[in-house]
């Protein structure tokens, strides 16, 4: 029996010495360890806050009290500790339980996040909402892997110079986004009390002096220079009591200055300055904690295979051409651009979580003759919709928005599907936008995007699929991949594609068309096709997607044809594998087949 079999409830860990504490820490780790190297997700930064995560609930009573993360994906203990530990081996599988905070799944989860930022403004709408009911509980954000930078945080922190009481901001520096964190406002936060002087500072005091007014002294004097050249009150003209820099991965430590932030905030609110180590406890985490940030199954770390082809493609470009530059938002690994940082350094830009930033920065260098190329997963991309619409497209600047693991992300779940950005880009004017289905075609249509010079969109999955020779995007907009005669399949990216292919394999005279041009359509195919049953297949929501703007080219022109929208159902998109969530949408050769059946049964009925 190990000790995490003693926590039924969040008070069970009350009773647990400092000792216990610490091998409780140990425990929650090699459960982390265990599962994620099972089911996949997020390591390196759940690793880190282990300690962190059981000081508060040490110290807090949760659920009374609520517990807010930003980002979400460091949630892994806290789950462990909420009467969650039998089913965690579940997490980001089917039917389990979700790795994202979820508001639906526990009563501990007090606001469900996904994206960075959010938590301090949902922090602070907490409190008002307490106040104006009148009932009492503590309000704790945690805000880790660089998201008090985001500009949704920074608005909140700055929109008043007064802060409610009972409300506490922690913030989890371990130096990282998902990438190594270079934002400007983010180093001075960790450089005013974080450095190794000034946290071993009181221990040598302590050494020497003992608790004795002297020690006590020495420190005010500590203190007091702190503020006048680091200019450590930034946060206390904005309302909050600073505390720090407190070691996270302390665990008796942080208890103490935890009771101590709690009898504070109850008469003003705290922000409390933590450090911990990403991947604390696994050592190729620790030293590797952007690439070990999240990992698959067996803790691989595998980049998709479109996003190593992005990598070397666009060092070939710059090398012929220095107006290009690459810009992602605290995701170079991810998208591949680790390979452009590394040979093409002046040419690469991370900013950090600041995708709206990112989007009009791009723009700016636009305007000034560059040729900027943005690459950011399509579930991050949304939060930069109207710099998309008012910087970018309305200027018809040439950006270029490269948008990896669009469609289903599997065991991430509805906060990171990549599932609207053909619904919140096609009805934008000005704008291009591609879906490659294999790694040439990808190639191809940055070298296209890069010719037209206007802005444009080329959104993909983590990998390609589909393998084989291809024609020129220019000349062929979209590509006949076989003949038929009754029935037209419309795929958009790899996996539809792939989907058609099976389905005409099951099927004699299906017509598949690889339509990786979605913006503009191919009129010529769809003239061509106008007599068919055509069913448009896509990884996107059928409301506003690909499959509506066909329905409406031919609405347009006033000509009957039978169209049928195949994609994402209106509801969010769970946790489980990608096959689940392609069922769970009706994208199965069974489900098309039928379709098919039916709707050509029903025409030769109508014949009759």
């Amino acid at each position: 029996m190990n000790i995490l079999d003693k926590i039924d409830v969040p008070f069970d860990i009350k009773k647990l010495n400092k000792k216990e504490l610490e091998e409780l820490a140990q425990t929650l780790r090699t459960q982390i360890i265990q599962t994620t190297s099972k089911n996949g997700g997020h390591l390196a930064s759940n690793l880190g806050i282990v300690e962190t995560t059981l000081a508060l609930y040490y110290t807090f009573d949760f659920p009374k009290d609520k517990l807010i993360f930003d980002v979400g994906h460091q949630c892994y203990a806290h789950k462990l500790l909420s009467g969650r530990k039998d089913s965690f081996d579940t997490i980001r599988t089917g039917d389990g339980i979700s790795g994202f905070p979820d508001r639906n799944e526990s009563e501990f989860d007090a606001f469900g996040a996904g994206h960075a930022g959010t938590a301090i403004s949902a922090g602070l709408g907490f409190c008002s909402a307490r106040d104006n009911k009148g009932e009492d509980y503590f309000v704790i954000n945690v805000v880790g892997d660089g998201a008090i930078a985001n500009g949704l945080n920074l608005e909140a922190l700055s929109a008043s110079n007064s802060k409610p009481n009972k409300y506490i901001v922690i913030l989890n520096d371990n130096g990282m986004s998902i990438s190594k964190n270079k934002n400007g406002f983010y180093r001075f936060i960790s450089k005013k009390t974080a450095g190794k002087g000034y946290v071993a500072s009181k221990r040598r005091f302590v050494k020497i002096f003992g608790s004795s007014f002297i020690t006590r002294w020495l420190i005010s004097v500590r203190d007091f220079f702190k503020r006048l050249f680091n200019k450590s009150d930034y946060f206390e003209k904005h309302g909050f009591k600073y505390v720090g820099v407190a070691n996270g991965n302390d665990v008796g430590e942080l208890i103490k200055i935890l009771k101590s932030v709690k009898y504070t905030a109850q008469h003003k609110a705290v922000f409390l300055h933590v450090k911990t180590t990403k991947g604390k406890g696994f050592d190729k985490a620790e030293e590797h904690a952007d690439v070990y940030h999240g990992v698959g199954a067996n803790l691989t770390c595998e980049t998709g295979s479109f996003a190593n082809t992005l990598g070397e493609k666009l060092n070939k470009v710059i090398e012929n051409d220095k107006t290009v530059v690459a810009v992602t938002a605290g995701m170079k690994d991810g998208t591949g651009l680790c390979a452009v940082e590394k040979q093409n350094f002046q040419n690469f830009y991370d900013v950090g979580i600041a995708e709206e930033f990112a989007v009009t920065y791009s723009a700016g260098m636009a305007a000034g003759g560059l040729k900027p190329i943005v690459c950011v997963y399509s579930t991050f991309l949304q939060r930069a919709y109207d710099q998309i619409v008012h910087d970018v497209c309305m200027q018809n600047l040439p950006v270029i928005f490269c948008m990896d693991r669009a469609g289903f992300v599997g065991g991430d779940g509805k906060t990171h599907q990549g599932v609207f950005d053909l619904s919140y880009l096609t009805h934008v004017p000005n704008i291009k936008i591609f879906a490659p289905t294999t790694l040439k075609e990808l190639e191809l249509m940055i070298d296209y995007a890069l010719e037209l010079g206007c802005p444009c969109a080329i959104r993909y999955p983590k990998n390609a699929m589909c393998e084989r020779e291809v024609l020129s995007v220019k000349d062929n907009p979209w590509e006949i991949i076989k003949n038929g005669d009754k029935v037209t399949l419309l795929a958009v990216g790899p996996r539809m594609l792939q989907l058609a292919l099976d389905v005409a394999d099951k099927i004699h005279g299906i017509f598949v068309v690889n339509a990786r041009t979605v913006k503009p359509l191919c009129e010529k195919t769809l003239e061509q096709i106008k007599n068919t049953l055509i069913i448009t297949l896509e990884e996107n929501s059928v409301i506003g997607g690909f499959g509506s703007t066909v329905c409406g080219y031919y609405a347009n022109k006033q000509i009957p044809v039978k169209v049928i929208n195949l994609g994402v159902k209106d509801r969010f998109v769970a946790h489980g594998s990608v096959e689940e969530q392609m069922q769970k949408n009706g994208l199965t050769i069974d489900k098309i087949t039928e379709i098919i059946t039916n709707a050509l049964g029903e025409t030769n009925e109508q014949k009759d």
